[in-house]
């Protein structure tokens, strides 16, 4: 195989953590912090599922195939990897100074309702979860799936959290904000 399909995947998943990384100096001080453990819980979880995806021609029956790799499947998982993270992209600098990693509420925090977060309450997640189908596609192993339902669990788990602390927060604005806008996938009616 051609030396993209070895590097392409790697490539763009460190340099959207690099950016995530970086951008993370211009967020505003948090207001209202979540408690280190559960903050721990969910960190832990996803590199448990980093490492499953990094090390998966190591890892007997998480590695078994699902269906043949093809330039279909590698190109249809970079499509998806590629619209994913950029969607978590323009999510974080759309949000600007009032993203967080942890569950919180900012200094002088406001409720954000236009760009990506007119189409989904939670666009960052809904972009890295496109991005962990794409390479699920791509990689066509039972590990790309089981890193993707882990992710996906982390972020309900997550969202649930950030809900909570925004109706707390924001109050029938945020209310009104979930009646009319979908969690993570766009164009289906909202839901609490």
């Amino acid at each position: 195989m051609h030396l993209i399909y070895h590097w392409l995947f790697p490539i763009v998943w460190w340099s959207f953590a690099a950016y995530w990384f970086i951008a993370a100096f211009w967020a505003r001080k948090i207001k209202i912090p979540e408690p280190p453990i559960v903050r721990f819980s969910y960190h832990a979880l996803g590199w448990v599922a980093v490492a499953i995806l990094a090390f998966h021609d190591h890892l007997g029956p998480l590695g078994f195939p699902l269906w043949p790799r093809s330039e279909i499947t590698f190109w249809l998982g970079a499509a998806l990897l590629l619209a994913g993270l950029g969607f978590a992209v323009w999510a974080r600098t759309h949000i600007g100074q009032f993203w967080s990693s942890s569950v919180a509420v900012k200094e002088d925090h406001r409720l954000i309702r236009s760009g990506p977060y007119a189409l989904v309450r939670h666009p960052i997640y809904t972009g890295i979860l496109t991005g962990l189908l794409g390479t699920a596609v791509a990689l066509g192993q039972v590990n790309g799936l089981i890193a993707l339902a882990i992710f996906y669990g982390i972020f309900q788990w997550k969202s649930r959290r950030e809900e909570g602390l925004m109706i707390q927060t924001f109050g029938d604005e945020y209310l009104e904000y979930r009646r009319q806008v979908p969690a993570f996938v766009p164009f289906l009616p909202g839901k609490s």
